[in-house]
């Protein structure tokens, strides 16, 4: 794998980055340990001692930093036939299924013959965006992959934009999935990518951030941010997946559509129901990327909602949330006359500055 990395910079297709390097290492290092480790004939089979399962890895890091594109490198250059490579949110609706299934033709603990089905002819699984939003994923998990890896000996490799003691972060339950937290530590590497460098911005080229007035052409416009930002297919657009966001131990908020630290949401869902700067903060934290959809023009009539949307803008500014919008009209239109137009100035001017090329090279997180 590493010999192809290099390549991919020799010929200008990457870039040259000490954190990438890093993680290629080891990919590198885990990938000849995989492929020594085959199973021989029957007779080495039979006389051997069972190998050790080689350390997984986990690399995290911030959106754009090369996650993905180090995953994908690993898993294709990897030589041996029992490998798979999945999106971690349709890898956790089909555990959910499975277990549906097993809890119907097993009277006992579903999540041991689940294990044994998803292991089958398996050695690695390779995750993309590991991250942990309800309580349903997080009751599961721990005991799943520790099944998974130590009784099923298959090496896990994941990419997610948190850190492992981030994960499920005042999620409710979060004391059942510290167990999981622990089982990352303990059974594979963990190796950060936080460079300065966000080369997804390269994917996004100079589309536009803003697109007024409301229809399908500025529809559009946001949907391909998505697909570009996300990697999903967009022949598989009825598919992405929703999820969810926790405000607090005991609250979460439902996201629509989400792949990959990008949200989408209304307008109407976001700032025309009751809501309060903490269910802001919580998005902002959790997503690189929001996408809110029709934005009307707003005025007295809709003080409340814009007194909303005012504090949704900061804590998306403050946590430099990438934002992507389909509006009636441009930000220092949204709200120009009647009572409450003067508060509303600050918050055009921050929309004004989201647009620019500055503020999308920030990295996603709170200032300091």
């Amino acid at each position: 794998m590493l010999a192809q990395y290099e390549k991919l910079i020799a010929r200008g297709e990457l870039r040259e980055d000490p954190d990438q390097r890093r993680a290629a290492v080891r990919l590198d290092q885990l990938q000849k340990e995989l492929e020594a480790d085959r199973p021989g004939g029957l007779l080495t089979q039979l006389f051997a001692r069972k190998k050790t399962r080689p350390q997984g890895v986990y690399m995290w890091g911030g959106v754009g930093r090369g996650k993905s594109m180090l995953m994908d490198l690993f898993h294709d250059q990897l030589k041996i036939p029992e490998k798979r490579r999945a999106h971690f949110h349709a890898f956790m609706q089909e555990v959910h299924e499975e277990m549906r299934i097993a809890r119907k033709s097993h009277s006992g603990d579903p999540i041991p013959p689940v294990a044994a089905k998803l292991s089958e002819n398996l050695r690695v699984l390779a995750f993309d965006e590991m991250v942990v939003t309800n309580s349903a994923d997080a009751m599961i998990m721990s005991r799943l992959f520790t099944q998974l890896i130590q009784e099923q000996d298959v090496t896990i490799v994941t990419t997610s934009n948190r850190a492992p003691t981030d994960l499920y972060k005042d999620g409710l339950n979060r004391e059942h999935f510290l167990p999981f937290i622990d089982l990352i530590s303990e059974e594979l590497d963990v190796v950060g990518l936080n460079g300065p460098t966000d080369y997804r911005l390269d994917r996004i080229g100079d589309l536009a951030t803003w697109h007024h007035p409301l229809g399908d052409e500025a529809t559009d416009r946001v949907r391909e941010a998505f697909f570009r930002l996300t990697d999903f297919d967009p022949q598989d657009a009825a598919n992405v997946p929703s999820g969810e966001v926790a405000v607090g131990p005991t609250r979460t908020i439902h996201v629509p559509k989400t792949v990959k630290g990008v949200a989408v949401f209304s307008f109407k869902r976001l700032c025309a129901e009751a809501r309060g700067a903490p269910d802001y903060l919580a998005i902002a934290r959790a997503y690189h990327t929001v996408i809110i959809v029709g934005i009307p023009q707003m005025g007295p009539e809709k003080r409340n909602e814009a007194a909303r949307f005012v504090t949704l803008i900061d804590a998306l500014y403050e946590h430099r949330v990438k934002l992507f919008a389909t509006a009636e009209v441009l930000p220092d239109g949204l709200y120009n006359a009647g009572d409450g137009s003067f508060e509303f100035e600050r918050t055009a001017s921050r929309l004004n500055e989201m647009r620019s090329d500055e503020y999308l090279a920030l990295g996603h997180g709170a200032e300091h």
